[in-house]
């Protein structure tokens, strides 16, 4: 598992970077949320559908999620999945008779 979380691991960094530059290289058509309204093409998406980077985009963002809910699934604890058992364990430890220590700590 060890290994594939370092894959992973590298994979994400080289699929955020990448995200990063896609995100900058793309030019600005679409003038921010009025371009989404106030779109002037016959296409249902918009003129710039077939936009070979937005497609590589949205195809790396999706990358990018399923590889960080990959890695949080890989390096999970599994001793710690259990919340029942660690409340019922925190409450067994702090459950002392606490009116005998007192009584005690005043002698």
């Amino acid at each position: 598992m060890m290994v594939l979380s370092v894959i992973m691991l590298v994979l994400f960094v080289i699929a955020s970077l990448l995200l990063i530059l896609m995100v900058l290289v793309q030019d600005e058509q679409g003038e921010g949320l009025g371009g989404i309204f106030g779109g002037a093409s016959n296409t249902p998406f918009g003129s710039r559908s077939g936009n070979v980077l937005t497609k590589f985009t949205s195809i790396l963002a999706a990358f990018f999620l399923i590889l960080s809910l990959g890695l949080a699934w890989v390096n999970r604890t599994v001793e710690k999945d259990d919340l029942l058992g660690t409340v019922k364990s925190a409450e067994s430890a702090t459950a002392t008779e606490w009116w005998n220590e007192t009584s005690q700590d005043k002698e």
